[in-house]
């Protein structure tokens, strides 16, 4: 049983109701009280305390400028890195296959949780509270906001199979559950020529691509894709 409190002193408050933060941490594959209405809350959140402390640091910056500063922030790749310094992977609460498959580890999930945990926190003690953690997260962080945009998955996937002089990856639905307005995509990506198929399964047939095309990415960095 892992300490709860180490984590909580990793993310700077300690929470007064301890529900939403084990919410934030569930992932949907447990099918219970999952964390998607926090991440779609802290979602809001992060766009809108990111875009105020840019406005404020930045002062002479355009709108143009300051939409790529907090893309370069608030991108999937960003989220997860400031959710594995803060080890959020081993405290969420997931099935025994997700794991096995290196779910603890994917940047989508660990993008996912932070933004719950960000809504979590905005719950339990309010927005100044909120506003306080994350900044504090990201403090190391808004040096990359003058970088060029980090790409996403599919498209880093396609860059690395035509690099190899490879096929571009077909995405193809293979199943859409759920009711009208909760809808779950569940997408497979796979690449003619290349031994192995992922599957991705997300709240949109967007996001379910980008997660699939994470997983084979994944495949190819532990060597399991044969090419």
């Amino acid at each position: 049983m892992l300490d709860i409190s180490v984590l909580q002193k990793n993310i700077g408050h300690e929470f007064k109701r301890l529900k939403l933060l084990e919410c934030a941490l569930t992932h949907r594959s447990v099918q219970s009280n999952n964390n998607e209405r926090l991440e779609f809350l802290g979602d809001a959140l992060l766009g809108a305390i990111i875009a105020e402390e840019l406005f404020k640091q930045y002062p002479d910056a355009k709108e143009g400028e300051l939409s790529r500063m907090r893309s370069n922030l608030v991108n999937g790749h960003a989220l997860s890195q400031v959710a594995r310094k803060l080890q959020l992977g081993k405290y969420i609460n997931m099935s025994a296959g997700e794991r096995r498959s290196g779910g603890h580890q994917r940047e989508s999930i660990l993008s996912n949780a932070l933004e719950a945990l960000i809504g979590a926190i905005y719950l339990d003690a309010g927005l100044n509270t909120a506003r306080k953690a994350l900044l504090r997260w990201f403090e190391s962080m808004f040096d990359l906001a003058h970088q060029a945009p980090l790409k996403d998955p599919k498209t880093r996937l396609q860059e690395w199979l035509q690099a190899h002089r490879l096929e571009v990856p077909d995405y193809s639905v293979v199943a859409i559950t759920g009711k009208q307005h909760e809808q779950c995509f569940a997408v497979s990506c796979k690449v003619m020529g290349v031994k192995g198929e992922t599957e991705g399964q997300a709240s949109s047939r967007r996001k379910a691509e980008q997660n699939a095309a994470e997983k084979f990415l994944m495949l190819i960095e532990m060597g399991e894709i044969s090419v």
